[in-house]
C-alpha cells in the first residue's frame, strides 16, 4: 500500500514538469521601495536638507505672527509651500520614482525700495546647474493669508505672491517706523547731512545700506566682500570730511614721492594746467567736463582739495 502511494506521488510530480529556472531566487517585497532621497514614501524631513539656518526674524513686527506657519499652492503637478521667515519648497505631485521635492530658497533678507519693505528674499536653495535656487516673495493686501501665485521668470529664480491682511494699511510696510529709536535718530542725522550737502546721494544710499544691515533687514557682506567704494585713495572710504582730508594728504605724499623718483632717473614730467579757484571749489560752467569724464563719485559733495 505504501509503495502504491509513493508511485502515485512520483506520477503527479512528473505530470507537473520541471521547476522553473531561478524559482528559488524569488523574493516577496512587503515594504515600499525607496529610490533616492526624493522618494515620496520618505518623510520630508529626510528628503529636504537645507544648506543653512534661516536668518533671524526682522521687519514689521505684525508679520512675525506668520512665523511657524506654512501656506501651500498647487499649480499643475507641483505643490509649493511658503513658510514666512523660514523657506520655500516645491513638491512634484506624481508617482514617478524620482519625483522632485526640494528647497527653492531659505529666508535671508528684505528687499527695500523707497523706504518700503518691497519683498522677502529666500536664497541658498537646492543647487541648480551652477547656482542655487532662490525665490522673491512679494507681499500684497488680501482678505486672508494665502499663497496666490508662483512663477519662474528665469531659470532657478522663482517669483511668489503672498496675500495677507497684515499689509493692507498704507503704512504697514514702511521701514522707518519699524526701526528702533536709536536707528531712527541715526537715519534723521543722515537725512540732515544730505540736506546740508555734507554727503552725496551715493554716500546717502551707502549710509542707509549700513543702517539697514545693522537693523537686520539686509544681509551684511562677508569680510571678503568690499565694504567701501572702489577707487578710494589708499583704501580710505570717503563718506566723511575727515576721511577726505586724510585721503588728500596721502595723495600729496604719493605725488611728491613719484616726482622725486622721476627726477632721480632724469625723466621729465609735465605739470598739469592751472585751474581757477572756482573750478577747484567745484563751481562748473556749462562747458566743463561731463560727469562721465570725472570718474567715480567719492561720496562727498564739492572738492575739498
Amino acid at each position: 500500500m505504501a509503495a502504491d502511494v509513493e508511485l502515485l506521488l512520483l506520477f503527479l510530480l512528473a505530470a507537473r514538469g520541471p521547476a522553473p529556472a531561478g524559482a528559488a531566487k524569488m523574493k516577496v517585497v512587503e515594504e515600499p521601495n525607496t529610490f533616492g532621497v526624493n522618494n515620496m514614501f520618505l518623510p520630508q524631513t529626510n528628503r529636504l536638507q537645507p544648506k543653512r539656518e534661516p536668518s533671524p526674524l526682522s521687519g514689521p513686527e505684525r508679520l512675525f505672527r506668520l512665523a511657524g506657519k506654512c501656506f501651500s499652492l498647487v499649480e499643475a503637478t507641483y505643490k509649493y509651500e511658503f513658510c514666512p521667515f523660514h523657506n520655500v519648497t516645491q513638491h512634484e505631485q506624481t508617482f514617478r520614482w524620482n519625483a522632485y521635492s526640494g528647497i527653492l530658497g531659505i529666508w535671508q533678507e528684505w528687499e527695500i525700495t523707497n523706504n518700503t519693505f518691497a519683498a522677502m528674499w529666500m536664497r541658498d536653495g537646492d543647487s541648480c546647474r551652477s547656482q542655487s535656487r532662490q525665490s522673491k516673495v512679494e507681499l500684497t493686501c488680501g482678505k486672508s493669508n494665502q499663497l496666490a501665485h508662483v512663477s519662474e521668470p528665469s531659470t532657478c529664480v522663482y517669483s511668489l505672491t503672498f496675500e495677507t491682511p497684515l499689509v493692507c494699511h498704507p503704512h504697514s510696510l514702511l521701514v522707518y517706523p519699524a526701526l528702533p529709536e536709536d536707528l531712527q535718530q541715526r537715519w534723521d542725522q543722515v537725512e540732515q547731512d544730505l540736506a546740508d550737502d555734507l554727503i552725496t546721494p551715493q554716500g546717502y544710499e551707502k549710509l542707509l545700506r549700513g543702517l539697514f544691515e545693522d537693523a537686520g533687514y539686509l544681509k551684511t557682506p562677508g569680510e571678503s566682500e568690499p565694504t567701501q567704494q572702489e577707487g578710494g585713495p589708499m583704501g580710505l572710504g570717503l563718506e566723511t570730511l575727515e576721511n577726505c582730508k586724510k585721503a588728500h594728504k596721502e595723495l600729496l605724499k604719493e605725488t611728491k614721492r613719484l616726482k622725486n623718483l622721476l627726477t632721480q632717473h632724469g625723466i621729465p614730467y609735465t605739470k598739469p594746467p592751472e585751474t581757477s579757484s572756482s573750478e577747484r571749489l567745484g563751481h562748473k560752467t556749462p562747458t566743463d567736463r561731463s560727469p562721465e569724464q570725472l570718474g567715480g563719485d567719492p561720496g562727498l559733495h564739492g572738492n575739498f582739495l
